[in-house]
């Protein structure tokens, strides 16, 4: 099993939707969390109603501030906008995905992303299913 920690700014778009993703693709096969640099008060509204027309509720997650000790836990490390911000702890695996911040997004764009968040969850889910998390 695999930890995989999803980091972005605010953890109230990116990291939140990927994380929710993972875990429902993963089954108890691997576990996610999610954090951020500078946490927002609230994860997006325009990301729960996204994510809810998956049959996934957001509304009662609240962003976290990224830890060392959280980083440290995780086999992977994924990234999303939080540049030098993000602690590196050698040894683990770590990915960039760039993605648009859905703050304050059109819903067709918070779709966009969330759909290529999707793609990249699965495409990990993948690796991590035939024991990827060695650097690919």
């Amino acid at each position: 099993m695999a930890r995989v920690l999803f980091v972005c700014l605010h953890n109230a778009g990116r990291s939140q939707m990927s994380a929710a993703l993972l875990e429902r693709e993963a089954q108890g096969r691997h576990e996610a969390d999610s954090a951020g640099t500078t946490p927002a008060e609230r994860v997006h509204p325009e990301v729960v109603d996204v994510m809810r027309e998956l049959g996934i509720d957001l509304s009662g997650h609240t962003p976290r501030k990224l830890t060392t000790e959280a980083a440290e836990r995780a086999d992977v490390v994924v990234t999303m906008g939080c540049g030098d911000e993000c602690p590196y702890i050698p040894g683990k695996r770590y990915l960039d995905w760039e993605l648009d911040d859905p703050k304050g997004q059109p819903l067709a764009e918070v779709r966009r992303t969330r759909d290529q968040i999707a793609s990249r969850v699965r495409a990990l889910m993948e690796e991590l299913d035939a024991g990827g998390k060695e650097i690919a």
